[in-house]
C-alpha cells in the first residue's frame, strides 16, 4: 500500500468542515426527537416516518434550483441563504401546534438544506487536490460524523427539557454554521459568484472561463451512473431508514424513549468516527472501488440482522458495525464525484448526485414505514439490505474512478 503524500488543503475545506460539524451537532440532537415528536400528534408509525420523507422530498424537487443558484450566486452566498432557511423553519417547528404544521415546516427546511448541501459539495469537489480527494471527503464526513456522535449524546440531555427543546438547539447551531462559513469564505475567490470570478480573472489577464461538465457528459461516464444508484441506496439506508425507523424500533420493540434512541444512534456515529480518517487515506492509496465494496458489504450485513436484535445492547452493537460500514463507503462516493468533475464546474452534476441521495431519503422512510405497519421491522430492514447489496455488486463490475481521464 502506497501512502499518499501529504498535501496542504485549501482553507475552504476547513471552513466547510467546521460548518458541517455545527450542522451535524444540531441535527444529531434533533433527529431522535423528530419521529417521536410526530407521534405526540396521535399519528401512525407511517405518518411519523413520513416526516423524514417530507424533508427529503423537498430536497429532491429543489435540487435543480440549487444547481442554478450555485451557478448564478456562487457557493458562499448559496450556502448561507440555504442554511438560514433551514434555521428559520427549524425554529418555527419548535412552535408547531399540529402535525400539518410540523410537516410543512420540515418540508420548507428541505429546500434550504439542498441549497447549502449542493453549494458545499460543489466547492469541495472544486478545491480538492487530485491526490487528496479521499482525504478531503473523509474530513468533510468527519465534521458531520463527529457532530453526529456528540449530537445524539447531547440530545438525550436536551430532550429532558421536552421534545420541542431539540428544535431550538438545532436552530442555534444552524445560525452558528451560517456565520462560520459566511465569514470564513468571504475572501475566497473559488467560492464567489461566477461573475466575480470572471472579473477577477480578467483583471489578471486571463479569460475567466471555467471548464464545465454537463449532466449529459457526466452520464456518459460509467462510474457516475453507478454512483447515482450507490448514493440512492446510501440515502435510503443512512439518511432515511436509520433516522426514521430506528427511533421507532427503539420505542415500539423495546419501550425506549427519545433519550435511548439517541444513544442507539450514537453507536452508529461512533462506528463512523473510528474508521472515517483511515477510510480517507485508504481511498487515496488503495482506491475507491475496494473501499466502496467492503463498506457496502458491512452495511448490507448490518441492516440484514438489525430487525432481529434481541436487546438494546445487541442493537447498539449492530449499529456500531453499520456506522463502520458507512465510514468505509461514504468518503469513496464523495471522492468518485470529485474524480468525475475533475476540478470542473458542474452544479447540475452535483444536483443530480444530491437528488439521487434524496430520492432514497424520500422513499426509504415512507416505504419502510409502510412495511413496518404491514409486516414488521424485519422485512423493512431486509429490503434496505437488498438495495445496499445491489450497489456493492454494481461497484464490483466498475473500473476505479481514479482511472477516469478528464
Amino acid at each position: 500500500m502506497t501512502k499518499p503524500a501529504k498535501t496542504k488543503l485549501p482553507f475552504e475545506v476547513w471552513a466547510l468542515v467546521a460548518g458541517g460539524f455545527a450542522v451535524a451537532l444540531g441535527y444529531g440532537v434533533v433527529a431522535p426527537a423528530i419521529p417521536q415528536f410526530a407521534l405526540e400528534f396521535g399519528v401512525s408509525n407511517f405518518a411519523a416516518s413520513a416526516i423524514v420523507s417530507a424533508f427529503a422530498l423537498m430536497r429532491l424537487v429543489s435540487a435543480p434550483f440549487a444547481g442554478w443558484a450555485v451557478a448564478r450566486m456562487g457557493e458562499r452566498r448559496t450556502y448561507t441563504i440555504g442554511i438560514l432557511i433551514v434555521a428559520g423553519s427549524t425554529g418555527a417547528a419548535a412552535l408547531a401546534a399540529n402535525y400539518t404544521q410540523f410537516v410543512a415546516l420540515r418540508a420548507a427546511g428541505g429546500i434550504g438544506s439542498t441549497l447549502f448541501t449542493v453549494a458545499a459539495t460543489a466547492l469541495l469537489a472544486k478545491v480538492s487536490p487530485v491526490e487528496s480527494r479521499g482525504r478531503v471527503a473523509s474530513l468533510n464526513a468527519a465534521g458531520f460524523l463527529l457532530g453526529g456522535l456528540f449530537g445524539p449524546v447531547l440530545g438525550g440531555a436536551v430532550a429532558a427539557f421536552g421534545l420541542r427543546a431539540p428544535f431550538v438547539f438545532y436552530f442555534l447551531t444552524l445560525v452558528a454554521a451560517a456565520i462560520i462559513v459566511a465569514i470564513a469564505l468571504r475572501g475566497s475567490h473559488a467560492a464567489g459568484s461566477p461573475q466575480a470570478r470572471a472579473g477577477t480573472a480578467g483583471q489578471n489577464g486571463s479569460s475567466g472561463e471555467e471548464a464545465e461538465l454537463t449532466l449529459r457528459q457526466a452520464f456518459s461516464i460509467p462510474q457516475f451512473r453507478v454512483l447515482l444508484f450507490s448514493v440512492f441506496s446510501f440515502g435510503w439506508s443512512s439518511f432515511g431508514v436509520r433516522v426514521s425507523i430506528i427511533p421507532l424500533l427503539v420505542a415500539v420493540s423495546f419501550g425506549g424513549d427519545a433519550t435511548m434512541a439517541a444513544w442507539i444512534l450514537a453507536a452508529y456515529a461512533l462506528g463512523n468516527a473510528v474508521f472515517i480518517f483511515p477510510a480517507g487515506r485508504w481511498n487515496d492509496s488503495v482506491g475507491r472501488k475496494p473501499m466502496l465494496i467492503i463498506g457496502l458489504i458491512v452495511l448490507t450485513a448490518s441492516y440484514a440482522v438489525m430487525g432481529f436484535a434481541p436487546s438494546l445492547v445487541a442493537l447498539a452493537v449492530v449499529m456500531l458495525f453499520a456506522g463502520a460500514g458507512s465510514a468505509l463507503a461514504n468518503p469513496g462516493q464523495q471522492a468518485v464525484l470529485a474524480d468525475v468533475l475533475a476540478r470542473r464546474r458542474g452544479g447540475n452534476v452535483v444536483a443530480a448526485y444530491s437528488m439521487s441521495s434524496d430520492l432514497g431519503g424520500v422513499l426509504g422512510p415512507a416505504i419502510a414505514g409502510a412495511i413496518v405497519d404491514a409486516a414488521g421491522f424485519g422485512w423493512a430492514f431486509a429490503l434496505t439490505a437488498a438495495l445496499l447489496a445491489a450497489a456493492g455488486a454494481f461497484w464490483c463490475f466498475t473500473t476505479d474512478s481514479r482511472k477516469i481521464t478528464a
